[in-house]
């Protein structure tokens, strides 16, 4: 059993290290959450949206601050024969939330020439925890521990995972009015990653059957504590066409690529008549790229961008959008992005009306299509296909300073990934089972906007 059981953990170890996902950030700025298409924008947050139509915009200074706050459940229910429920079915919840996520903008624009800055979370944005492991911990030590004849009520498993996840991103762009309806601009930006995994599992027997059977206090014992750290540069290219009402624009950014070294402080197993040492030889290359200095690859993919927007009279504007990531080319450990079967898809559209010189309203949606596929989808890392709708508005306090506010709410589609008997089965075991993965999203947010 010990060898067994021990293999098993390892695998679970192997794969906790990317409590990520593809998972690229759009919404640095509250015109997206209120209006989601923003490719065709004139405002402060072209400087991300369309860089190129920062020649557009108000001659002079600005600047902008926003404030989101994001909560999102992550949520896995898993089939699996051995547990104990009537049928079968256990929940395991996550919740994952980042307090505070902001967005900085500024820029400057003086005839053909403008220049701005933008500093934000670009990837991931926050903090996830199971309280109670997840199945991929549980359902292997179970079937392990019944080839041995102990069933589940002979033993207890404790079992938890947290992670953190932030991509910081701080980017530059220049843009030059090429002739009166054409403008291109190029920038950079700066991409740090900081993340850090927290795991445990601890299998003992119960009173009874330590004392019946004479089995040790605790049977296996593992832990993972690493932190994550490292940098990563992608270019940008934008242009944008402006004939009387209509506006087309595009916009592309280049990979960033992030190859992220491990500083780990807790790396260990524990197996009843083992030592440390001959349950660690055991474990063999199963631990190897999570020891002290390994790297990680996290790439950020490549982004397409391609927009049109139309204003119909003054102050009534609408656009639409198409996103493409291409994820497939941006490696993760184990080139496990070969899995899904396209890059991530995002069409969008908004509109946005001024209803007179003090009042602005916008709604908007978007629909995510990730390309997922089963041996993409894992307990630490799986995402599902989306709706998405934001709705708010904006005040002009006075002519030069904006304040906005929007309410962001994304509906994802369940994804059920199930595994026959006798296949190489479930979680590493040759039992039947099935997870389906959900999600829930809201963000609200607040944000200034200041001329001068």
């Amino acid at each position: 059993m010990k060898k067994t059981l021990l293999t098993t953990l390892a695998l679970v170890l192997a794969l906790t290290a990317r409590a990520g996902g593809i998972l690229t950030n759009t919404n640095y700025h509250i015109g997206f959450d209120r209006m989601m298409a923003r490719g065709t924008t004139f405002d402060i947050d072209a400087t991300f949206s369309n860089p190129a139509g920062l020649v557009w915009t108000h001659e002079g200074w600005q600047v902008s601050f926003n404030w989101q706050r994001p909560h999102q459940d992550r949520d896995i229910e898993t089939t699996f024969p051995l547990f104990a429920t009537p049928d079968h079915r256990q929940a395991f919840h996550g919740k994952a939330s980042a307090p505070f996520v902001p967005g900085l903008f500024a820029s400057w624009h003086k005839g053909r020439w403008a220049v701005g800055a933008m500093v934000g979370i670009v990837g991931s944005g926050g903090y996830v925890r199971y309280g109670t492991g997840l199945p991929m911990f549980t359902a292997p030590v179970m079937a392990s521990l019944a080839a041995k004849g102990l069933t589940p009520d002979l033993y207890t498993i404790d079992a938890s995972l947290k992670g953190k996840q932030y991509v910081y991103g701080a980017q530059v762009v220049a843009a030059y009015r090429v002739t009166d309806h054409l403008s291109a601009a190029v920038g950079l930006r700066a991409n740090y990653y900081d993340g850090y995994y927290r795991g445990h599992v601890r299998v003992s027997p119960t009173e009874g059957a330590a004392a019946a059977l004479g089995l040790p206090q605790q049977l296996v014992g593992l832990s993972l504590g690493t932190d994550q750290r490292g940098w990563g540069f992608n270019p940008i290219l934008a242009a944008d066409y402006r004939l009387g009402g209509l506006t087309l624009a595009a916009r592309y950014e280049f990979r960033a690529k992030m190859s992220i070294p491990n500083k780990t402080h807790d790396l260990s197993v524990e197996v009843a008549g083992m030592t440390t040492e001959q349950a660690t030889a055991l474990m063999g290359d199963k631990v190897a790229a999570y020891r002290d200095g390994v790297k990680t690859r996290y790439d950020l993919p490549a982004l397409f961008v391609l927009a049109a927007g139309y204003e119909f009279r003054p102050g009534l504007r609408a656009t639409l959008e198409y996103h493409f990531f291409d994820d497939r080319h941006a490696h993760m450990q184990g080139e496990r992005q070969k899995q899904l079967t396209h890059g991530t898809r995002e069409y969008l559209g908004g509109v946005e009306w001024d209803i007179n010189k003090t009042f602005t309203v916008s709604a908007g949606a978007q629909r995510t299509d990730y390309g997922l596929s089963d041996e993409f989808q894992q307990n630490t890392s799986f995402s599902c296909d989306s709706w998405s709708v934001g709705f708010g508005g904006a005040v002009n306090i006075t002519p030069k300073l904006r304040v906005n506010a929007s309410y962001f709410w994304t509906m994802y589609d369940d994804y059920t990934k199930s595994t026959p008997a006798g296949s190489p089965g479930y979680a590493g075991t040759t039992l039947a089972g099935s997870d389906t993965y959900s999600r829930t999203n809201r963000v609200f947010g607040l944000g200034i906007d200041w001329r001068f």
